[in-house]
Order: structure tokens, then sequence, then C-alpha cells
């Protein structure tokens, strides 16, 4: 059985705090300015443009390079997860050699296995993430390919919305795979110790919050959301 250091199970414990409720709470917190909930009305008004366009070749150009950024750090994922396997299942002789460094500190092989497996599982559900994403963005495509050439403002806008439908969720699919990149790391500083495991948590957490609210383009993305907004 292993035994964890009490400093450990806090580490541990509010990582996985931090890890399943960043979502949730982000959701709940939606109701003021967010990059998040700010691109879903850009991209509803992106979608129903997109509808209205006679040509619309712009936009799948611009849904095939969101696609490539997806399958890009999906492939990306399956070499880091390829990495973090290959150490997890490396043996003794894995083991010795991460802990005849000084900075790692793992106190039996059974710990160390479930640091790097616990760094293993945040980039898998990061995988998975992009893979969903990927397939909706393909939806997207064909949606975008599928729109017919109507001078119905009513059928356009109702097609502009269902289409932002697909688009938005495979958008944050894609972000909620970018942010699982934020809790690997976290993940791997449980290496050097349970208080840099815990000060890299709640620093990946206060990260993605202050992009979201209080960075630079947070504010410039609110500001396109108002303009869009004041057009009606």
């Amino acid at each position: 059985m292993l035994a964890l250091h009490p400093l450990d199970l806090a580490a541990l414990a509010i990582f996985l705090v931090a890890w399943f409720a960043y979502e949730p709470l982000l959701k709940i917190a939606a109701r003021g300015s967010l990059i998040n909930t700010d691109m879903t009305v850009i991209r509803l008004v992106w979608m129903k443009h997109m509808a209205r366009r006679e040509n619309r070749f712009m936009d799948g150009q611009l849904l095939g390079h969101v696609l490539n950024s997806a399958s890009f750090f999906a492939s990306s994922n399956l070499i880091l997860i390829a990495a973090a396997a290959g150490a997890l299942f490396g043996g003794e002789q894995t083991f010795k050699s991460a802990s005849a460094l000084i900075v790692i500190k793992t106190s039996s092989r059974i710990l160390f296995e479930g640091q790097i497996a616990l760094v293993l599982i945040s980039l898998a559900r990061g995988l998975l993430a992009f893979i969903w994403s990927i397939r909706q963005i393909n939806y997207c495509i064909a949606a975008v390919g599928a729109a017919p050439d109507t001078e119905d403002p009513v059928f356009e806008a109702a097609y502009g919305d269902a289409a932002a439908r697909l688009l938005n969720p495979a958008l944050s699919a894609f972000n909620s795979g970018v942010r699982g990149y934020y809790f690997a790391l976290a993940a791997a500083a449980w290496l050097f110790g349970a208080p840099a495991f815990i000060a890299a948590t709640l620093g990946a957490v206060a990260l993605l919050a202050w992009r979201q609210r209080r960075s630079p383009a947070a504010a410039a993305v609110a500001d396109l959301r108002r303009l869009l907004e004041s057009r009606g």
C-alpha cells in the first residue's frame, strides 16, 4: 500500500479540486466579462455573417486553421503521453535515475509512479478534449459547406445560430485541451515535492483566471463584443 505523507495528500486534494472544479466555477463566473463568454458572442456573430455571405471561402479557411491548430496540439499531446508512459513503465532503472537527481523529491518507487501517472492522466484528459474538438470542427466545416444561398433573413439568422452552437462547443473543447497542459505542468511539479505541487497548482489556476478576466487580451475581446453588440 502507498502511504502518502499528509502534505502530499493535501497537495493532491488541492490539485484534484482545482482540476475538476475550475471549469464549473468558470461557468458560474461567466456572468461577468470573461474571454470564453465574450468569444461565444463573437463567434455567433461570425456564423450569422457566414450564413449571409455569398462567398464563404474565408470562413472555410479560418475553420481549417483552427482544425490544424487542434491537430497540432493533439499530436504534441500524444508525444508527451508517450514520454510519460515510457517513464512510468521504465521500471526500477527509471526510478533510480530520477531519484538520483537532487531536485526530485520522491520517497519510493510507488510514489514516483503515482506522480508520473498523474501527469499522464492530465495529458490524456487533454488529448480526449482535443479529439472531441477536432470532430466538432469537422462538423462545423460541413455546416459551412452546406449553407445554402438564400435571401431569407430569418433562415440565415437561424442557420448562423445553429452553426454557432456547433462552433462554440468545439472551441470550448479546444480550450479545455490547452488547459490540460497547465494542469499537467502542475502535476509534474509534484516530483519536486508537495510544496512545489501546491504552489504550481495554485499558480496555474491564478494564471488561467488572470488571462480570462484581467489580461490585455481579455479587455480587447470584451471591447470587440461590446462593439458588435452595439451594432445589433
